[in-house]
């Protein structure tokens, strides 16, 4: 609630990923992602929300984020 919900949560993502399509200095990572951002905006939202103590929608759809796993090929500095 603190971020303001659902709705502050969406507000939030679409602002990162807005970014991300505009920054010129996100240009390389925006480059990792597809054309369109709609399902990564989605799947953010949906971590997000578990992870802000609200509904797990992302577990209940994904099964465990296992971001570690799925982060191991990148380069993060």
């Amino acid at each position: 609630e603190q971020v303001g919900g659902d709705a502050g949560i969406r507000r939030l993502v679409d602002r990162f990923y807005d970014l991300m399509d505009t920054a010129p200095e996100a240009a390389t990572i925006r480059r990792l992602h597809a054309t369109s951002l709609k399902a990564s905006r989605d799947k953010l939202h949906k971590f997000l929300s578990g992870w802000t103590g609200g509904p797990d929608l992302y577990v209940q759809e994904h099964g465990h984020p296992r971001l570690r796993m799925r982060h191991f090929p990148f380069a993060i500095g």
